[in-house]
């Protein structure tokens, strides 16, 4: 149990780059899901465009939700952007930076897998075959064939056990032609992320080298925060549960001494220890009442707040009014009566 829970401490310690290796992972899985997907075509007008396209972005679709999903920080921003604003206001640029760094991991998987699918360059001959130009690479002048015919005809191009249009253009100048359209499409595709992907990686910090240092900060800490917040509730709660469990059998075994005049059993030398842990809150509806304002009215970020004489406003109470020092002349006129 200790090695899974070290384990378990380091992937949170190290979670962006443990983040870049699950991305990393899932862009080589969705390469090896498309070599080893079944590609079947259905070679009629009708379907063919709506097959391909749909291999073509229906897949690095699930991928980037998938990528969202696996990412810890999502239910974070949701958290960030839906608060009240309480006593701690929201920086939409803090937000958009979150935002940012998840959706460029979650993108590495639908592009590998959009590149890797332009390249291969079956879903282009699947779903535009029937667009090919026949007066340039067949004969246009076939007799006998209407539109709708020819449609049919050149929807069979990526089946070549059932395509019988060999006279009005043949098989593989099709196929290589949609190919080769196909593949200049995903090298250029490839280029445009890659240029993307360098300008956003290292261009923006060069023109807004202020800003993206606080909204980086600031994310950081928000996450930091959540995590020392989770931290100090699972051991409130470990110490409040133990707190109940030892009042529990110290009640039974005082009925029980009770009953058969047996000595009750003296509490445990940590007890006190347990109940210093809890820091004063000791009951259901003071923990719920803490845990409401936590999300309603976080504490200012400000480390030296004034003094405040009764309470510190986390749980709704009024603030009672600062106490004004009575006037020099009072002071004195009271002297001089003493």
């Amino acid at each position: 149990m200790d090695k899974f829970r070290m384990i378990f401490q380091f992937l949170q310690s190290n979670q962006e780059s443990f983040m870049n290796g699950i991305c990393g992972i899932m862009a080589l899985a969705s390469a090896q899901m498309y070599s080893a997907f079944d590609f079947n075509c259905p070679c009629l007008p009708r379907y063919n465009l709506a097959y391909g396209l749909g291999i073509l972005l229906v897949p690095p679709f699930i991928l980037f939700l998938l990528g969202f999903v696996l990412n810890n920080n999502v239910s974070m921003l949701a958290e960030e952007w839906r608060r009240p604003r309480g006593q701690r206001g929201k920086n939409p640029a803090v937000l958009r930076y979150m935002f940012c760094s998840m959706a460029q991991r979650a993108m590495i998987a639908p592009v590998v897998w959009v590149s890797v699918t332009l390249l291969d360059g079956k879903c282009i001959t699947c779903a535009f075959c029937t667009s090919l130009p026949v007066e340039t690479l067949g004969n246009s002048s076939h007799p006998g064939l209407s539109q709708m015919e020819m449609k049919k005809v050149l929807a069979r191009i990526p089946c070549k056990e059932i395509y019988d249009g060999q006279d009005l253009i043949a098989n593989e100048v099709a196929v290589r032609y949609l190919r080769c359209v196909s593949q200049a499409l995903g090298w250029c595709f490839v280029l445009l992320m890659t240029t993307l992907a360098f300008l956003v990686r290292s261009l923006r910090p060069c023109f807004t080298q202020a800003a993206f240092l606080k909204s980086r900060y600031w994310s950081h800490y928000i996450d930091i925060e959540r995590k020392l917040f989770d931290e100090t509730c699972a051991e409130h709660a470990k110490s409040f549960a133990k707190v109940c469990i030892q009042q529990f059998f110290e009640g039974m075994s005082t009925d029980l001494a009770a009953a058969r005049c047996h000595p009750p059993r003296k509490a445990p030398a940590d007890a006190g220890d347990t109940i210093e842990k809890l820091l004063g809150i000791t009951d259901q509806g003071t923990m719920n009442t803490a845990l409401k304002s936590w999300h309603r009215c976080k504490p200012p970020l400000h480390l030296h707040p004034p003094a405040l004489p009764h309470s510190n406003g986390w749980a709704g109470h009024e603030q009672s009014p600062p106490h004004h020092p009575a006037p020099r002349r009072e002071v004195a006129a009271y002297y001089s009566h003493v």
